[in-house]
């Protein structure tokens, strides 16, 4: 049973450090598939792509070795369901940094504009990165949840960051604290004079 580890990590506070968007113009722009095999349902509304298949909308990619896309609410309501070992995920962000993700199941909600990772779940952003059972990641909301199937010390969400970042904030704690001075201490014994023979 999967159980919540971290509760939802702001990801401008917490993981990522600074505020992260989705490139906005890539949600206006269309989905386009592309594989070397493909299975349509037109009467459940599904299809099923295979082998080294490829998803773009804009700059987001996900690459997998095999898709399902559930197309039973409508066009532009899509699901798209990719599996891989694993599959991966990239999209560039409005401040031009770029967010990659992998996972062996990646979900992907046009709607929600969502995605969820599952099984050996790691996202990437510049310095930071997490690492989870599952992970669900809410571009408009600026969102992270992670976490961990485990039991008791197993249960574990680990975030890394990178040396870079340790010392940036180290510098932030080093400003605040009061200077030292260089001057030895004060002592309370009385000082040896030479007494002339």
């Amino acid at each position: 049973m999967i159980r919540p580890v971290n509760v939802v990590l702001g990801l401008f506070a917490v993981c990522f450090m600074t505020a992260i968007h989705a490139g906005q113009s890539d949600f206006d722009k269309p989905i386009t598939v592309d594989a070397k095999s493909q299975f349509v349902d037109g009467k459940n509304k599904t299809s099923i792509f295979k082998d080294d298949v490829h998803i773009t909308q804009g700059s987001m990619e996900i690459r997998a070795d095999e898709v399902e896309v559930i197309a039973t609410d409508g066009e532009g309501k899509e699901i798209f369901i990719a599996r891989g070992n694993p599959a991966v995920y990239a999209q560039d962000m409005d401040d031009g940094s770029r967010v990659s993700a992998q996972a062996n199941t990646i979900t992907y909600s046009v709607t929600s504009r969502a995605i969820t990772l599952d099984g050996g779940a790691q996202l990437v952003r510049d310095t930071s990165m997490v690492q989870g059972d599952l992970i669900e990641f809410d571009m408009e909301k600026e969102q992270l949840l992670a976490q961990s199937s485990g039991e008791g010390e197993e249960r574990r969400v680990t975030t890394v960051f990178r040396p870079e970042e340790f010392r940036n904030l180290q510098q932030s704690e080093d400003a605040t604290d009061p200077p030292e001075s260089d001057d030895p201490p004060e002592s309370n014994e009385p000082e040896n004079k030479d007494v002339p023979n």
